[in-house]
């Protein structure tokens, strides 16, 4: 049975666990990323099952997903993927924002500020 107005792809059960077990061990810069968007007035999830794709973070009311980069993320083969990824997100009518696990743990106070700004102008509205 189909819900209202969209068929929905079947996720594969790989994916499925992959991402409760990202979410049940998280890394030090998405564990406190994680602490500082749980407090912000949208709703963020951590880790949601997009299709085959599982970003750190995501806001559907704000249609955001933010990824966390650490240095593996410099390799052309890994930068590669993460096009691939937000090419994807983009044709789901998601923007990405892309961040460095330098940022979250040197001025998490200013990434908020950005994040805060960005699901405002998605939604239309500040928060």
């Amino acid at each position: 049975m189909q819900g209202e107005g969209f068929a929905r792809e079947r996720t594969p059960r790989r994916t499925v666990r992959r991402a409760r077990l990202l979410r049940s061990t998280p890394t030090w810069t998405e564990a406190r990323l994680w602490e500082r968007l749980r407090r912000l007035p949208v709703r963020f999830r951590r880790q949601p099952v997009f299709s085959r794709f599982v970003p750190d973070f995501a806001c559907h009311r704000a249609a955001l997903v933010i990824e966390i980069d650490g240095g593996v993320h410099q390799r052309p083969d890994v930068a590669l993927r993460d096009l691939e990824r937000d090419q994807f997100f983009e044709s789901q009518g998601y923007a990405v924002l892309r961040v460095s696990t330098g940022e979250v743990e040197d001025d998490i106070d200013g990434l908020l500020i950005r994040i805060r700004a960005l699901t405002s102008s998605r939604m239309g509205k500040a928060i």
